[in-house]
């Protein structure tokens, strides 16, 4: 099977075609931008002691389409921030380890509508039509090539280096605790838009029985940044069966691994996808409108299990004799022998000595778990807080997420403490459970933002309403000068034979 570099490359444009079609796709593109109005006048009024209406937490692919659709609707006093140096934002070119994004490619992303500033229409400007539709799935580095190019072409700017360290409460916002290349800074903004990733929802899963028993140079988590050069030649152990496991496997055994072994504590892999359920617009749009037993009920089955590894990532893995895959492995148990990792599985030796363990255990929702936090997650309301679950129902992991607002708005957890959460909005994975599909994944985009900017948009106009009454009702301007028109007013004349009979008869 050919990979989908290969099909790009037989495809591609030639180095002056290319260049002639670049030119005219950023032609058509800044057209576009200019038919669909994407600078508006700003329309929120300025308030003392404030310094941004808004700020983006995450310079990734949802903060930059976030920071372009505040701008479109006319809210341009935003400002988006991101920990990582420019160019390490997001995790495309840093802890993501496949081949080619999950999503099919005719997915409509952070474009919002305007087909120009869609992959396709970039991909094909470049690659030409027969490349694009050659691909089966859109590769990963062209995807953060695209994501690059689109911050620049919609005129999106990131502060890097630039982290929230924590938010506390003042007069008409919040203030902002942030380290600016590891110098501390206080600035101010009305709303708070936490777009972070999975990792903003809590941190990843490292297992107990890896974390407590092993020093930490001789594991990972498979979300982490690898360097996967010095396990050339070593033994891995890999634990979890997502894609995320599968890819690590992968990159592993293309760097030279002398063998991988991956342990899935199931029978079998999860070979369904029951999240793809929420794609369909319907779902993805209105899920937030379902009531709190309804959407309960729809997320404690579909996240029963992990999702299981799509083909791609499995048949990347298959193709080497030294991957070797353990189903039914349970209750692990690991122990260092002579500087080895010893393995038990189930209370008895595997047999198995490995040099290096990757634990590929996914996430977990959990607010307590995030600095930037601390001092407010005891009074965000959660699930658990609001809703309680039928017998048979229970779910510890999903009582843990943040009960939403459909604008994505954190609530209070006792009304009337804490008014000012509703100006902080979590546009992260734990949004699924109140708003469906997870907004910051490209499925999420077309409906997510859209409802995060309109709650945004409606918050500031409502907070401002007296201002805005006043502006509207405030003395019109004259759009037309009287000097345009006073010389055809009509006048009446005195018509000159009655003026004579008049003077005879008088």
């Amino acid at each position: 099977m050919r990979s989908e570099p290969d099909i790009r490359a037989q495809n591609n444009l030639s180095a002056t075609a290319r260049a002639a079609s670049t030119a005219k796709h950023d032609e058509a593109v800044a057209r576009a931008l200019r038919l669909h109005g994407a600078r508006p006048d700003n329309w929120v009024p300025e308030r003392s002691g404030i310094d941004h209406d808004v700020v983006v937490v995450g310079g990734g692919q949802s903060g930059a389409a976030i920071a372009f659709a505040l701008r479109r609707a006319g809210i341009a006093g935003t400002s988006v921030i991101d920990a990582a140096d420019e160019g390490r934002e997001g995790v495309w070119l840093t802890t993501a380890r496949m081949n080619s994004l999950r999503s099919p490619k005719l997915l409509p992303g952070p474009e919002l509508g305007i087909p120009e500033l869609g992959f396709q229409a970039w991909y094909e400007a470049r690659h030409g039509e027969a490349a694009f539709a050659s691909l089966a799935f859109i590769p990963r580095l062209d995807w953060a090539a695209y994501l690059k190019w689109y911050r620049a072409a919609t005129g999106v700017s990131i502060r890097f280096q630039t982290r929230l360290e924590g938010v506390d409460p003042v007069e008409g916002g919040l203030r902002l605790r942030l380290s600016v290349a590891g110098r501390p800074v206080e600035e101010t903004c009305r709303k708070l838009v936490l777009a972070t990733g999975f990792a903003g929802s809590g941190s990843t899963n490292m297992p107990a029985f890896i974390r407590s028993t092993l020093p930490a140079p001789l594991y990972a988590h498979a979300e982490a940044q690898i360097d996967f050069e010095p396990l050339k030649g070593r033994r891995i152990a890999i634990f979890g069966a997502a894609s995320a496991a599968f890819d690590a496997a992968a990159v592993a055994l293309e760097s030279g691994a002398a063998d991988v072994h991956l342990f899935c504590r199931h029978d079998d892999i999860e070979r369904y996808s029951l999240m793809r359920k929420l794609y369909y617009p319907g779902s993805v749009e209105h899920f937030r409108e379902l009531p709190d037993r309804d959407r309960w009920r729809i997320m404690s089955v579909l996240c029963r299990r992990a999702q299981g590894p799509v083909p791609d990532t499995v048949r990347r893995v298959r193709k080497f004799e030294n991957f070797y895959l353990h189903l039914g492995a349970r209750d692990p148990a690991l122990s260092l022998d002579s500087g080895a990792v010893r393995l038990k599985l189930a209370g008895r030796d595997s047999g198995l000595r490995f040099d290096f363990v990757i634990a590929g255990t996914g996430y977990s929702v959990d607010l307590t778990a995030r600095p930037e936090l601390a001092g407010l997650v005891e009074r965000i309301a959660l699930w658990r807080d609001r809703y309680r679950p039928e017998p048979g129902e229970e779910n510890a992991e999903l009582s843990r997420y943040p009960y939403l607002s459909p604008g994505f708005a954190f609530a209070e957890k006792e009304p009337g403490t804490a008014p000012f959460l509703r100006n902080i909005h979590f546009f992260s994975a734990g949004a699924t459970l109140s708003n469906g599909r997870n907004p910051g994944e490209v499925s999420g985009m077309r409906h997510g933002i859209p409802q995060l900017v309109s709650a945004i948009g409606r918050d500031l106009f409502v907070d401002d309403s007296s201002a805005h009454v006043a502006r509207i009702l405030a003395p019109p301007q004259p759009i037309l000068d009287d000097a345009e028109y006073k010389d055809r007013i009509w006048q009446e004349r005195v018509q000159p034979e009655l003026a004579g009979a008049d003077a005879v008869d008088g």
